[in-house]
């Protein structure tokens, strides 16, 4: 029995460790990374901050799809961020779910 918990938990990591680096590339290909990274503010701020900032927030999952697809400014300073053409609402909503896992 505590193989197969093993077994189940180590797959388990490998699926949510592949879904991270997935929704990552996800980020890339959209050229999000340009202005975000992960851990630390570039242009815009880092995506930890971003989940640490609406964690917990109702609504906060529709919020952030909405400023990845129409843009937005004020919530980080004075510089905006634009709206992203480029991302289908199904990809923003990808990214945002990825983006609040962050720890």
């Amino acid at each position: 029995m505590n193989k197969l918990l093993f077994i189940a938990s180590a797959l388990l990591a490998l699926g949510v460790s592949a879904q991270a680096s997935a929704n990552a590339d996800l980020a890339k290909a959209k050229n999000c990374m340009a202005c975000h990274s992960i851990d630390r503010k570039i242009v815009g701020p880092a995506y930890k901050d971003v989940a640490l900032k609406y964690k917990g927030q109702k609504g906060a999952e529709d919020i952030l799809i909405q400023k990845v697809l129409k843009g937005g400014s004020g919530s980080w300073g004075a510089v905006p961020m634009p709206a992203n053409s480029q991302v289908t609402p199904a990809e923003a909503r990808t990214l945002v779910k990825w983006i609040l896992t962050l720890k």
